[in-house]
């Protein structure tokens, strides 16, 4: 098959989909990979590192387009400021095109995939099952979110991280608090651990305590009544009780800390406030939060997503995309995960995608003109309500 991988067009990203080393390995894999000039430069990756991979450089979007059959993104498609096309109409029909397409968010975007009979894989769909690990881009994201959260922290923050024992008298050490015990918020543990910070850290999932404290970090307890994840894995909505009391354990750490990195989300919903206005007129002045579900609206009640603001003397930073600041491990990440589900879904090429496997089954949201998942058919019927 011939594989694209294009110049990533999105304001701010920097990171590319796939690196020299994991081309060279799809090429002797047999494939033909066609790669954009100067798709990997951002990322520190120069042009000849992909020819002496054995990747073909193509000069331009809609030649790279034209000429490939499965095209491999880290981002969705949007606008081409150069071409002034969408990138959609640059696909030729039956195309297959994988990257992080965020279908939920972008519902009109994915109506032009269906409409050209696109084959689409989306990773934020990729089953949470032992053999799809070495394929999780989202997991490998948040840990390069968790890990540069606390360094942005570390940076608008007026004290010192670590206890310090010097001539004018001892400093003692910041206090963190991480809101979430995922794998963005044990990066973010370990993170400001190494730093010196004293570091707690809440969950609804009292499953993940063992982890936490592995860490060095202190877990934030509540009583709990209800079961906070599904079956899959993912943070579930809950009752307005258990909401006031996680409202509750949160606020009483929140005062006393220092830096708040807050990593909460719930698949497919607006993420919940987690961190109050109130909370934060409670804590120190000076204080930091950094609110990592901005593309979901957001942890913290007066975060502003894709800003960084300042509510009662406490700053709040609200990134959208981490990932892209640290581009060149970022990319290493994402294009081995990438390449280890293309070789997943193209065992037997000849005989097209096997839907019996679930990998494929689940990522694949559309294909032949119709959507294969529920969640985005009823996010694309919502958007013709």
């Amino acid at each position: 098959m011939k594989i694209g991988i294009p110049k990533e067009i999105i304001a701010d990203e920097n990171r590319v989909a796939m690196i020299p080393r994991t081309v060279g390995e799809l090429v002797k894999k047999d494939h033909q990979v066609l790669v954009e000039a100067g798709a990997g430069e951002r990322a520190g990756y120069a042009d000849e590192a992909y020819t002496e991979a054995g990747a073909q450089l193509v000069d331009g979007a809609a030649e790279l387009y034209e000429q490939s059959g499965a095209v491999v993104k880290v981002n969705r498609l949007s606008h081409h400021p150069e071409l002034g096309k969408h990138e959609a109409e640059l696909l030729k029909p039956e195309t297959t095109i994988v990257g992080l397409l965020d279908p939920l968010n972008n519902p009109g975007n994915l109506q032009q995939l269906v409409d050209k009979k696109l084959t689409v894989f989306s990773m934020e769909f990729l089953p949470r099952i032992t053999r799809a690990q070495s394929m999780d881009v989202l997991s490998s994201m948040s840990t390069v979110s968790g890990y540069k959260a606390v360094l942005v922290a570390a940076e608008s923050l007026p004290r010192f991280f670590p206890l310090l024992m010097t001539a004018a008298g001892t400093i003692p050490p910041a206090t963190a608090l991480i809101i979430g015990a995922g794998v963005a918020g044990l990066q973010a543990i370990a993170t400001a651990k190494r730093l010196g910070a004293k570091v707690f850290s809440f969950d609804t999932r009292p499953a993940v305590k063992e982890q936490v404290e592995s860490l060095g970090a202190r877990f934030v307890e509540m009583e709990l009544e209800e079961e906070a994840e599904t079956e899959s894995g993912y943070a579930k909505e809950m009752s307005e009780e258990f909401y006031r009391r996680e409202l509750e354990a949160i606020g009483n750490q929140a005062e006393r800390s220092d830096i708040i990195i807050s990593t909460a989300l719930i698949f497919g919903k607006k993420a919940p406030i987690l961190i109050t206005e109130e909370m934060v007129e409670n804590m120190q002045y000076g204080s930091v939060i950094v609110d990592l579900a901005g593309s979901n609206g957001g942890n913290c009640e007066v975060a502003e997503p894709g800003e960084s603001v300042v509510k009662h003397g406490v700053t709040i930073h609200t990134p959208l995309n981490l990932p892209a600041t640290l581009p060149y491990h970022a990319s290493q990440m994402y294009s081995k995960n990438m390449s280890n589900f293309l070789s997943e879904i193209l065992q037997d090429e000849a005989q097209g995608y096997d839907f019996d496997n679930q990998v494929v089954a689940d990522t694949c949201i559309a294909a032949g003109g119709e959507i294969r998942n529920d969640l985005v058919r009823n996010a694309l019927q919502g958007k013709d309500e």
